[in-house]
């Protein structure tokens, strides 16, 4: 979202970005100059005190995230030509319904190919509901889903329109996505099947763009032999995490590699402080990972992107949510592995290992690499300006 305000404002436009106050983001937006407005409560603290599937406090967290946007954001938006919405479902019904106050342009983005109804797969489960094993029929498990999202979330929208002098909605899930919704993801990595349900516009992934300098510590530890393995898992909760650090700093060694760990929001580190290890926090992966072996994640969208533009090859440990098909894909395409499960030993992660740091590995992650768009952000930019000055509705 960062690389779409930049290349906006890049091309003329006043841009403003609504996101949860955390350090992280303020840091990020404030080091590319584009105006931020927090909005809602932190995510990390959220993330680090919900076991991953927990359906505790959600309603709350959810009418919580919903207010915001017919508050925050709706006062951000003022004089706005376009919203560009993304997220979980009740801040994306809320941010359309704030848009549809406004009388003005509304466009829903999605970063991951897995909540966006298609016959080709099933829906991913929400929280607390999950959809019944014995059902195979894709169309009707989405047809659930959206009763689903209806019964979890349509009350606290209806009540959140009315008030703003709006009408009930037939479908929040729907209603948020629209029929034209925008998924902004590789199509090499992602190739999303058409299937006349929805007009989905595939811009390629949205990235920032401008590498940002490494810092000089851990540059020096690159140069001081043969690129290490890169080790982390973002905003993934310790309690998924409880024994990966050890584990993978193991397996790694047995390959004969160094290995770069990044904290995240674990805070992983390595068990002893041998300097075959490097530990770091918040740094530019862009710049990074073309300075490394292998890269081991968590599946994340990003990360994943990020990677396989590098021509790194990558171990996918998925945890949750859509990091499954993000590991499915690292191996279809052959440009690394996906580990079985989110818990590895030092056995299944040194195989998976082996497998990445193959030839053939190396050879098919710089073949993909060319492959992977770099004008996402851009595409997705002119669309919106284009609309805007009388073009097409984006």
């Amino acid at each position: 979202m960062v690389g779409l305000a930049v290349r906006l404002r890049e091309l003329g436009a006043e841009v403003r970005v609504c996101a949860p106050p955390d350090e992280e983001f303020v840091e990020l937006l404030a080091g590319v100059g584009v105006t931020m407005v927090p909005t809602g409560a932190p995510v990390r603290p959220v993330v680090s005190s919900v076991a991953p599937g927990s359906a505790v406090g959600l309603a709350q967290r959810a009418a919580d995230l919903m207010a915001a946007q017919f508050e925050t954001v709706a006062a951000a938006a003022e004089g706005c030509d376009a919203l560009v919405a993304t997220g979980p479902l009740p801040a994306v019904a809320g941010a359309r319904s704030v848009a549809e106050k406004a009388g003005i342009r509304f466009v829903y983005v999605s970063h991951s190919p897995v909540v966006l109804p298609t016959p080709y797969r099933r829906p991913p489960a929400r929280r607390g509901q999950p959809l019944p094993d014995d059902m195979t029929d894709n169309r009707a498990l989405w047809k659930l889903d959206a009763e689903i999202a209806d019964a979890m979330f349509g009350e606290m929208l209806d009540t959140q329109r009315a008030a703003a002098g709006l009408p009930p909605v037939d479908s929040v899930r729907d209603y948020a996505f629209t029929d034209r919704p925008w998924l902004a993801t590789d199509p090499t990595l992602d190739p999303w099947q058409d299937t006349g349900d929805l007009d989905v516009v595939q811009t390629a992934a949205w990235m920032l763009g401008n590498e940002r300098p490494l810092p000089a510590e851990l540059v020096a530890f690159l140069d001081a032999g043969e690129p290490p393995v890169y080790v982390g898992f973002g905003s993934m909760p310790m309690g998924s995490l409880k024994d990966v650090a050890r584990v993978a700093v193991e397996a790694i060694r047995a390959q004969g590699r160094r290995v770069v760990v990044s904290r995240g929001w674990a805070d992983l580190a390595p068990a002893d402080d041998r300097d075959d290890c490097f530990v770091v926090g918040e740094v530019d992966h862009q710049a990074l990972f073309g300075r490394v072996a292998a890269v081991v994640h968590h599946g994340g969208g990003g990360i994943t992107t990020t990677t396989a533009r590098a021509g790194t090859p990558q171990v996918v440990i998925p945890q949750g949510a859509d990091q499954p098909y993000w590991a499915g894909r690292v191996a279809d395409l052959g440009i690394g592995a996906a580990h079985d499960g989110p818990a590895p030993t030092v056995e299944s992660l040194s195989a998976a290992l082996k497998t990445a740091l193959s030839p053939e590995a190396g050879a098919r992650a710089t073949a993909v690499a060319g492959m992977v768009r770099t004008d996402g952000a851009t595409v997705a930019a002119k669309l919106l300006l284009d609309a805007a000055d009388g073009g097409p509705t984006p």
